[in-house]
């Protein structure tokens, strides 16, 4: 039995250490996943909670249907999503000056590379925030998270073609909305020689 599923098992029984090993575990994934789907710090850290006090909640209730990751991953999903809706609506459209927007990080970056890598994050977020719910999703699990097809048909529940085409067409239209917005330079023909811009990449 793995580390996962024995603190699963405990934490089921009522363990409460257990539950916050479970926690540790998972909650960087949870919140990476939040703060894609909403771009926003406190809004990632307060959707990380929501999601494990529910988690805790409905632990007794939880057969193993499905992987524990991809239960949680839904319930992140569904909260993020109801998050969104109302933050987007009380804030209007994200702003390149928002201070919650996410930094970026690294090793030793000079002042101007921490300046212009803000900048194309706060772009990138902001195009991404844009997008149709079910292209942004979709996005975020396979570009942010790494998850495979199979992973992403599970968590969303639909076949593995209907991911990879949903996912091509979410590529398609970010990169034509930052295209659109001066945000990023044309590919050279796909039959062009090397350095073209491959289909599975924006």
């Amino acid at each position: 039995m793995t580390d996962d599923r024995l603190l699963l098992q405990k934490a089921q029984e009522g363990d409460r250490k257990a539950f916050e090993a479970l926690m540790g575990l998972h909650s960087p994934r949870v919140y990476n996943l939040a703060l894609g789907c909403t771009g926003h710090h406190h809004d990632a850290e307060e959707i990380t909670q929501t999601v494990f006090l529910k988690v805790w909640k409905a632990l007794p209730q939880f057969r193993g249907g499905s992987a524990f990751s991809t239960w949680l991953y839904r319930l992140t999903l569904n909260a993020s999503t109801d998050h969104y809706r109302r933050e987007k609506k009380r804030r209007g459209d994200l702003s390149l000056d928002d201070p919650d927007l996410v930094p970026i990080r690294d090793t030793a970056p000079s002042p101007e590379e921490i300046v212009i890598r803000r900048e194309e994050e706060a772009i990138l977020r902001k195009a991404l925030a844009e997008l149709p719910e079910l292209h942004r999703v979709v996005l975020i699990l396979r570009e942010v998270d790494g998850l495979d097809y199979k992973e992403i048909a599970q968590v969303l529940e639909i076949e593995v073609g209907t991911v990879k085409s949903r996912l091509a067409r979410a590529r398609r239209a970010l990169r034509d909305k930052l295209l659109a917005e001066g945000n990023l330079l044309e590919a050279p023909p796909s039959n062009s020689t090397k350095g073209g811009m491959a289909d599975d990449h924006l």
